[in-house]
């Protein structure tokens, strides 16, 4: 009884650490992807980006958000004022969640779930749910347009984002990020799936609503989309959803098509697996702010028949012809 006892409190005192090590980790991820984001537009766009505030501008973001913490939470006249408020703080509780079960390394994942894969794309529905919400209760025209394409891509792109995901579930017979892994300790997935690595973070960029597919934000068109009405450290909750959403899909990227913690080829060089997960993770980070810079915005209708047309045909080919090459051969 005493050993139970003591095991299901280590069991919670693990649990706990590792919430507030979460909570921790993607409020200072955010803050740096912010600055890393405005140093690659910067040095694209042949300019330095931020300097002025700490070397290299490394203090700029943490100085922009205090002055958004200071700002006035402004409600407009005629919106739902309890679901405008909600709507933030919705965005942003689905993707800690996430953070429970992905594996940054052999013996660093919070709870290794048999459903953890299931788990981050159950919970990211909520994420959808809440800019609709936002949009909607904002009572303003450019808001609810923005969660309303918002929605429409989010549904596009989430069919052949899970087909592509599939392929990989089968080859290894398990949702559970930590087999998944071990799956690709000699050979990672991206070389034996690279047709579904592709779609999948085509989508990915797309769930994330990233140019070329910020359709729903889409600024020369929707002022700002669905938060155009949030000001102060509301809007600032979109903002850190935005970009831990981002960590999220490249982190699951990581784990399912380039090795998670493993080395390539099986080799390590004696680098722990947390630097090899957390390196791959900000490479592909890197790439979809390549991506935003450099590609322009598609128009909406392309979007759309970008995934429908193309997207889910070629995501069901892949699939299937995974599922003969395990049966037959």
């Amino acid at each position: 009884m005493m050993e139970a006892a003591a095991t299901s409190g280590a069991y919670w005192l693990r649990l706990i650490i590792g919430l507030v090590v979460v909570l921790i980790f993607s409020q200072l991820n955010a803050l740096f992807l912010v600055w890393l984001e405005r140093k690659v537009a910067g040095h694209i766009q042949v300019r330095l980006g931020p300097m002025e505030v700490g070397p290299h501008g490394l203090l700029q973001t943490i100085v922009d958000g205090i002055k958004l913490v200071g700002k006035e939470l402004i409600t407009p006249a005629r919106a739902d004022r309890k679901l405008f408020v909600i709507a933030p703080v919705l965005v942003f509780m689905p993707v800690l969640v996430a953070f429970l079960v992905l594996p940054f390394g052999p013996d660093l994942i919070i709870r290794d779930m048999n459903v953890g894969l299931l788990l981050i794309f159950a919970f990211s529905t909520f994420s959808v749910l809440a800019i609709l919400v936002g949009g909607w209760a904002s009572n303003n025209k450019y808001a609810l347009l923005g969660a309303i394409r918002s929605v429409a891509q989010a549904v596009a792109y989430e069919i052949p984002l899970l087909l592509s995901v599939m392929s990989v579930v089968i080859m290894v017979n398990s949702f559970r990020f930590s087999e998944l892994v071990m799956a690709q300790q000699r050979v990672w997935f991206v070389f034996l799936q690279p047709v579904a690595a592709l779609i999948y973070f085509i989508c990915a960029t797309a769930e994330t609503n990233r140019a070329p597919f910020d359709i729903p934000e889409a600024e020369s068109e929707l002022v700002a989309g669905f938060h155009t009405e949030y000001s102060g450290m509301r809007f600032g909750l979109f903002f850190l959803a935005e970009y831990t959403n981002m960590f999220i899909v490249c982190a699951v990227a990581t784990s399912l098509f380039f090795g998670g913690w493993h080395g390539p080829f099986g080799f390590s060089f004696k680098i722990p697996g947390v630097v090899w997960f957390l390196a791959k993770t900000y490479v592909l980070l890197f790439v979809l702010m390549w991506f935003r810079w450099t590609f322009p915005r598609v128009r909406f209708d392309q979007l759309m028949n970008f995934s429908w047309k193309v997207l889910i045909p070629l995501s069901m080919l892949n699939l299937v012809i995974t599922a003969l090459v395990l049966k037959f051969v």
